[in-house]
């Protein structure tokens, strides 16, 4: 066979062209290369078994999405805290420059000490809870077996889980009991701090309400100053009195905000506690319902204790005096179990009746 210079010339075109375009990729970044290689996995998973449905393919395509998301929380955690510590602080602050002058010097002496009572008492609850909330470990599932008993392998950790646990994402790892992660205290909400979330939640907003109705008509007040310093010829205020409404606006605005925001919040956990259920549980026990129904079944949270006793097993209150020195006071309690075996439906000899 006789090779003519033009083929030849050819051939050699050809592979230098192949060869130039495998240097161009080896020379990519390696993080380009990892994230074509996590792409062409998610293509192909989509195509991978019979199993697949609509939900595998929504995560599969915004599976980027949620990484990212995940990233960005996890890196802002630390942000959100501050945010948290210094709004609350400046409140804070508010009340022992502006108020409390004000309610010294206007008030009876026996609603001074029930705003100095009351107050104190609430931001003393606030703050045991946040900080119990943000430093305590929601709980973990172990890592050896040790003859526990669990329901699933965890598909990205390759553990076993125990019954209500469920991979977090931002914290990388299982969580007992896991109701959400929050980024206001740069944790997971699981079953060792559920308690404290849920108390941080219920005395924040009674205090954001306490201070939008205390400070109503100081702020009606202050409000109506700064309209007639700008809409009439009044005389100029002074700096000290600009502070000062300017103050009362802040705070009510914000606290009035918040209390709102959270107390909706704290109104969406209380009935998720009244059910036996967390977040992640709410949504998982409707599409079991769903199921169930079309079987001509009806559906039974294993977890609901009743309502009543819902709360006792959550707040761990085994007598009546619990209800002060557990719920109403600072307490650092471990929560009723160990996170890793539940009782199925009420076991009445572990909830002491009261």
């Amino acid at each position: 066979m006789r090779w003519c210079p033009g083929s030849v010339l050819h051939l050699l075109r050809t592979v230098r062209f192949q060869l130039c375009c495998r240097r161009g990729k080896n020379r990519l970044p390696l993080w380009i290369r990892e994230i074509w290689a996590y792409v062409r996995l998610l293509v192909q998973s989509l195509y991978f078994s019979s199993l697949t449905d609509s939900d595998v393919v929504f995560d599969s395509i915004f599976e980027p999405v949620f990484v990212t998301v995940d990233y960005v929380t996890r890196w802002f955690g630390m942000v959100f805290v501050c945010l948290v510590v210094i709004l609350t602080s400046s409140i804070v602050v508010i009340a022992y420059l502006v108020l409390l002058p004000l309610v010294l010097n206007t008030y009876s002496p026996a609603w001074i000490a029930w705003h100095i009572c009351y107050g104190h008492w609430n931001l003393v609850m606030i703050a045991f809870h946040y900080y119990k909330a943000a430093k305590t470990s929601p709980g973990y599932p172990p890592t050896e077996r040790n003859n526990r008993p669990f329901v699933s392998v965890c598909k990205k950790c390759i553990m076993p889980k125990p019954a209500r646990t469920h991979h977090c994402g931002i914290c990388n790892r299982c969580i007992l009991k896991m109701d959400h992660h929050c980024p206001w205290l740069n944790n997971c909400v699981g079953h060792f701090n559920h308690r404290y979330f849920f108390s941080f939640c219920l005395f924040m907003t009674l205090g954001c309400v306490y201070c939008s109705i205390s400070g109503r008509n100081l702020f009606l007040d202050a409000y109506n100053a700064i309209e007639t310093k700008y809409q009439t010829s009044a005389p100029p205020y002074t700096f000290k009195d600009k502070m000062f409404h300017k103050t009362i606006i802040y705070m009510w605005v914000l606290t009035s905000t918040v209390g709102v925001a959270l107390g909706a919040l704290t109104m969406w956990h209380a009935v998720l506690i009244s059910r036996g259920e967390t977040s992640i549980e709410k949504h998982i026990n409707s599409k079991e319902r769903q199921r169930i129904t079309k079987c001509g079944k009806v559906y039974k949270n294993p977890f609901n204790y009743g309502r009543l006793n819902n709360w006792k097993v959550f707040f761990g209150v085994e007598k009546r005096s619990h209800w002060v020195t557990r719920v109403l006071l600072p307490s650092g309690h471990a929560p009723h179990g160990d996170g890793l075996t539940w009782d199925i439906f009420p076991v009445k000899k572990h909830l002491i009746p009261v």
